[in-house]
């Protein structure tokens, strides 16, 4: 005959036993979900207290677990970058593409002696730029005709392999560093972060679309299919000025510059591409500027998903050249906005890796 005592003691075993699987089943099937968020480890160039970080390691979590209000299916996972400021530096002293012009209209031995007084005209005026730091309101729309007429000619893999030349010579504001490898480790790391939680990432750039081709291959995994930058003609060797209506490609044709600009891929113009070119909403938006503030505000306005947009704060003076006022104006955008602010000062381990300093 059992006692009484054994009943209890049977009771709360099985009772502990019980309790004991329940928990083992919550925090494997906790674990489970976690495991749904893939790479945060790979953000190692981010301090452990960056709210960035945190606000995006915790958005992940959210989206990638199927039992979440807040799934987002992988076709819809779409997450666009500018260029210039949130990936790349464009200090140095100013952008690629500026620096690249300025380079063909007086320096390069091949075309100097060719460039238009146009071009010329421009070119200072991005000489004069890079001295004061005011940029001409009418220098976006000239810079990308004079770059259109100043390659001209060049067949498409030409350009790209000159733009790709070019990015081999030293970054000018910095030391131990090539203008192809000034691009910022941490937001190279964010971009493989999304690609492992299933994103297609895009850059929505200001750049001259085929040039970004030029400067991001290699060196970040965008594929050129997934970048959209400011466009210029791309016409046959042989069209002659004929309408593309009416003229039809013959085997004997090469693609190359047409040498007229069309667009430049700022503001309002990028939320214009992205749906022209994307053809959906995207989820998560990053940039630095007020050239990016309608792509933000596109990505988080009546969004069927959750979605989130983050600004680079250019408050870093010792490693990059930060630019306090601008940085302030940033933060006060985010806090008006709801946006999530990036220091790259307090937020990053690194901007370029080691060996690198500025001048």
């Amino acid at each position: 005959m059992i006692s009484i005592y054994e009943k209890s003691n049977r009771l709360i075993k099985t009772v502990l036993v019980t309790c004991m699987c329940a928990l083992m089943f919550v925090g494997l099937f906790n674990n489970a979900l976690l495991a749904e968020a893939k790479g945060t480890d790979s953000l190692s160039y981010w301090t452990d207290t960056a709210p960035a970080k945190t606000e995006l390691t915790s958005y992940m979590a959210q989206i990638t677990n199927k039992n979440s209000a807040g799934y987002i299916p992988v076709e819809d996972r779409i997450a666009v970058f500018d260029l210039d400021g949130t990936l790349w530096c464009e200090t140095d002293p100013v952008y690629f593409d500026h620096e690249l012009l300025v380079y063909r209209v007086f320096n390069d031995p091949t075309y100097k002696d060719k460039a238009t007084d146009f071009e010329k005209a421009v070119a200072a005026k991005v000489v004069e730029f890079a001295k004061t730091g005011v940029y001409p309101e009418e220098l976006s729309n000239e810079h990308g005709q004079a770059i259109a007429s100043a390659f001209s000619g060049m067949t498409v893999d030409e350009f790209l392999q000159y733009v790709n030349n070019f990015r081999n010579t030293p970054a000018d504001g910095y030391t131990g560093m090539l203008k192809g490898d000034s691009y910022y480790r941490p937001m190279a790391q964010i971009i493989d972060y999304l690609q492992q939680n299933d994103f297609t990432v895009y850059i929505v750039s200001g750049t001259d679309r085929l040039i970004l081709r030029g400067l991001v291959d290699g060196k970040l995994p965008v594929p050129p299919r997934q970048i959209i930058g400011s466009d210029e003609t791309i016409v046959a060797t042989n069209q002659n000025g004929e309408d593309g209506l009416t003229y039809q490609m013959k085997d004997t044709d090469s693609l190359v510059l047409g040498g007229n600009f069309i667009i430049k891929n700022l503001k309002m113009n990028k939320v214009t591409v992205i749906a022209q070119e994307i053809g959906q909403q995207p989820v998560l938006s990053f940039g630095n500027s007020s050239g990016d503030y309608s792509m933000a505000e596109y990505v988080t306005t009546n969004n069927k998903y959750p979605s989130q947009a983050y600004m680079l704060c250019c408050d870093d003076t010792v490693r990059e050249n930060g630019k306090l006022s601008s940085a302030e104006k940033m933060y006060k955008k985010c806090a008006d906005e709801g946006w999530v602010p990036i220091s790259m000062k307090n937020d990053w381990t690194t901007i370029y890796g080691p060996g690198v300093e500025r001048r």
